[in-house]
């Protein structure tokens, strides 16, 4: 069986699915009406340079990186969670040795950043960042805390729903991919902008991950698979 490809080396670059991946302008997200490019986008085809260096591998990854929950010297408050699922290509082929990095909100909803100020406890456990390498069957895994929901002032009276920013490498920087995981049920995701911000409501569904009874750890964590499809028709949105 021939070895997985990186998906920079994947066959050319192909327009996504209308509707999958949210407008740089989304009224509804105020922000993006300061940021969003002016101009239209232009790909700049990946060369030697974009395909060679800087290279994400084995050495910028920890034995403990994907455990969020032993970085300092006591854990984290909050409910214990492992978040896994499988990266994969258009044609359901596994991308392996991918680097995939991860930032979340502490369990009351705060991020450990000096421009996080908003009235809710820091948790001296909790740092909220951690990094895995998908293996040869795309595989990944990472232990954490459920990350609260938090107030961020985008329009009276809102809230972002829990979620846990993902962020992936490929053999380069400039193939850099950015999506957030929600998790089933919360009530705030028909209210959040910026999930709504994915037009097509079958791509939303594919920012949801998947309660999974077999990735829990009995009497000590809940387990969520979250797969995440590059591209292709059932590709999970991505930050553009």
């Amino acid at each position: 069986m021939p070895a997985s490809p990186r998906y920079s080396e994947l066959s050319p670059r192909r327009k996504p699915a209308p509707g999958v991946h949210p407008d740089p302008n989304s009224p509804d997200y105020r922000a993006t009406e300061l940021r969003h490019p002016k101009q239209p986008l232009v790909i700049i085809p990946q060369t030697l340079t974009e395909l060679s260096a800087p290279v994400y591998g084995d050495g910028a990854v920890g034995e403990h990186d994907h455990d969020l929950t032993v970085q300092h010297s006591a854990m984290p408050q909050g409910q214990r969670i492992v978040v896994s699922g499988r990266v994969l290509d258009d044609d359901g082929r596994p991308v392996s040795n991918t680097l995939i990095e991860v930032w979340q909100a502490n369990a009351a909803g705060r991020y450990a950043h000096k421009v996080d100020q908003w009235d809710a406890p820091l948790d001296a456990n909790f740092t909220g960042a951690g990094r895995a390498l998908t293996d040869a069957e795309g595989r990944y895994k990472f232990i954490t805390v459920r990350p609260g929901a938090y107030p961020w002032r985008n329009h009276p009276n809102a809230w972002r729903p829990a979620h846990i920013h993902f962020s992936l490498f490929g053999q380069a920087f400039a193939t850099r991919l950015v999506t957030q995981m929600y998790f089933p049920g919360d009530p705030l995701l028909p209210l959040d902008p910026i999930f709504n911000a994915v037009p097509d409501e079958r791509a939303r569904h594919r920012m949801i991950s998947a309660f999974d009874l077999s990735l829990t750890t009995p009497e000590w964590a809940l387990g969520y698979r979250f797969d995440i499809v590059l591209r292709g028709r059932d590709e999970t949105p991505m930050e553009r």
